[in-house]
């Protein structure tokens, strides 16, 4: 390989990424194959130069039957003549693959990955060390490359990442298959090949056994190009990250501990479409609580960048897991979907008093001597037995309200066009009624024309959020249009 040997292109490669320090404890994963093979034989090498703690381990996927286990049986033996450490482990893949209803191979890296995490920890281990190679990682990049349209997923395999009590390191992504089995052969290694590497059944071997020959043709450095093409766009994506999570944190609301979003579709457009894309899947990586469903497909962002351009006042898309996007005039938010009661939801109000309502608020009702000034949360009502019970409920097909200030009355519906509430709020959003039917108030939002007659007492309510710290989206509407007026 060039002019230089395999072990001095190891090195720089070591160096380069900070793969190593003096007195690491370090955790190979081995599975008797020639790459961890000569992983492990290449980090023994260097124990005592670098003062390492190393340790092995072997995972059985009760995929081959016995000849699986004489695989970690080889390994085991193999430790003891290095005086390694080693732990074995058997995994049920097949169980765990009927359960988990997915692939062979995801479910298999699935439990190697816990077993690899609890050796770790067993270890205090700071390094997992994995024999993963350019070749790896040319057929990784070509495989995302025919199957997504994802540029941060062409980042390919990392060459480190944090993981249990340290950070996984591959320190062999620099090299090929070949110079790692001709570095067998120079010491004398007798790797375990195992058979299933040769089927075309899985489709990173049909990219290994018939595409990587022909590029390699073409051009036998490719690994180490693929290579510093995955490092850079890393790298570009991780300062995108950075900046698409600044965007976020200044122009993006999450009031419901994780269970929504909102931003105005203006501030938003305002950054460019890199951090419009990567604030997508913020976003989405927020609301899934960091497990985002494999169906979120790119139609899903083409459809929510395709959503913010929509001329349509209410526009809602679909997610999985019940996740909705709505456009809501200049409003995007995030909600799952939450079954509201078909039947209209009514509270009688009591008086004098703090009643919850059911979209957490709550109204504070006393009797009062003099009225102050309103404000969009309050009201005050005429302390007159004609208006009672009060009550509180949702809208009904045809409600209309006679709105102060207007010589005339306007349906609900209208006036929530009007006020720009979100369709997804409407059908929640509480209104006071008289005995008689008469909306009285669409709270937080509109008043009925009510004369205040010349009396000793009267009515007054306040309507607001039961959680003091947290001002409510109804609030943060109802004061721009205050604004506004």
């Amino acid at each position: 390989m060039s002019n230089q040997s395999f072990e001095q292109t190891v090195m720089v490669f070591i160096k380069k990424h900070q793969l190593l320090k003096e007195e690491a404890t370090i955790v190979v994963g081995v599975s008797g194959g020639a790459d961890s093979i000569a992983l492990l034989h290449y980090l023994c090498t260097l124990r005592d130069k670098w003062k390492l703690h190393i340790a092995a381990v072997s995972v059985d996927h009760g995929l081959r039957g016995r000849q699986s286990a004489e695989d970690v049986k080889f390994v085991e033996q193999l430790c003891a003549l290095w005086q390694v450490p080693f732990v074995k482990e058997k995994v049920d893949v097949k169980k765990e693959k009927n359960k988990l209803q997915e692939g062979t191979q995801l479910v298999a890296r699935k439990l190697r990955y816990r077993v690899f995490e609890k050796v770790m920890e067993q270890f205090d281990a700071d390094y997992l060390a994995l024999a993963h190679h350019g070749d790896d990682q040319l057929e990784t990049v070509l495989m995302r490359l025919t199957q997504h349209s994802n540029p941060s997923l062409l980042a390919g395999i990392p060459v480190k990442r944090k993981f249990s009590t340290g950070e996984i390191i591959r320190p062999f992504l620099c090299t090929t298959k070949e110079a790692i089995y001709h570095y067998c052969d120079q010491h004398q290694l007798m790797p375990r090949e195992d058979p299933s590497n040769q089927s075309v059944d899985y489709t990173r071997n049909f990219y290994r056994l018939n595409v990587l020959p022909f590029l390699k043709e073409k051009n036998q450095n490719i690994h180490r190009q693929v290579q510093q093409l995955t490092e850079r766009i890393r790298e570009d994506d991780k300062y995108l990250t950075q900046k698409a999570e600044e965007m976020v944190s200044e122009i993006v609301q999450f009031p419901s501990a994780g269970k929504t979003a909102s931003f105005s579709i203006p501030s938003f457009l305002q950054y460019p479409i890199a951090l419009q894309r990567r604030a997508f899947h913020l976003i989405l990586n927020y609301l899934y609580n960091h497990q985002i469903p494999d169906k979120i497909s790119m139609k899903h962002e083409e459809d929510f960048l395709t959503l913010l351009q929509q001329s349509r006042a209410n526009v809602t898309i679909d997610l999985p897991k019940s996740l909705h996007i709505t456009k809501s005039y200049q409003e995007i938010s995030f909600h799952f979907q939450i079954k509201q009661p078909k039947k209209t939801v009514a509270q009688k109000l009591h008086i004098p008093g703090v009643q919850a309502l059911w979209n957490g608020f709550v109204i504070e009702s006393s009797i009062s001597t003099f009225t102050k000034q309103e404000s969009h949360h309050s009201m005050y009502l005429p302390n007159d037995e004609s208006l009672f019970p009060l009550i509180v409920r949702t809208r009904q097909a045809g409600d209309r309200m006679k709105i102060r200030g207007l010589n005339g009355s306007k349906k609900v519906k209208d006036i929530f066009i009007d006020k720009k509430i979100p369709i997804e709020k409407r059908d929640s959003w509480p209104l006071l009624v008289g005995n008689n039917g008469t909306i009285l108030w669409i709270i937080g939002l509109t008043k009925a024309e009510i004369l205040l007659e010349k009396m000793d007492t009267f009515i007054s309510l306040h309507y607001k959020s039961a959680a003091k710290k947290a001002e409510s989206t109804e609030q943060n509407i109802s004061r721009r249009h205050h604004d506004a007026r």
